[in-house]
């Protein structure tokens, strides 16, 4: 399975689940791996992988290429619309599920939301050493 659009992670942080802070890159042609993206943040798809008890935080932040146009007008994640959400949400359920992993989706929230969490990363990226 291939993800719909190009993921990978923002340098420099770290995720609760002891990784760089993931992020879908929403942009009219795809990168090639290693390249680096200005982006625009438009909100965070939060979840959880592993079973309610034992699971671990897995956030994926959602971002628009800074040089796109078909996703120009769109400032936050709810501006997607729902059917295209829920797609974006049911690719990592999907993905994981490939690995014989859960993921459950617990919310999307908008861009505020996501540049926190991405400061959150910044600060515990600094304080690991990494």
């Amino acid at each position: 399975m291939t993800f719909p659009y190009d993921f990978g992670f923002i340098p420099s942080t770290k995720a609760e689940d002891g990784d760089p802070t993931d992020v879908l890159v929403l942009m009219d042609e795809p990168a090639f791996p290693g390249c680096l993206l200005r982006c625009r943040v438009v909100g965070i798809i939060e979840g959880q992988q592993g079973g309610r008890k034992n699971g671990e935080r897995n956030d994926r932040i959602i971002a628009i290429e800074e040089g796109n146009h078909s996703y120009a007008h769109i400032h936050h994640v709810k501006e997607l619309g729902k059917k295209f959400l829920r797609e974006l949400e049911e690719s990592f359920v999907n993905y994981h599920c490939l690995d014989g992993e859960k993921y459950r989706i617990l919310d999307a929230k908008g861009p505020g939301e996501a540049r926190r969490r991405i400061q959150d990363g910044i600060k515990a990226a600094r304080h690991s050493g990494n």
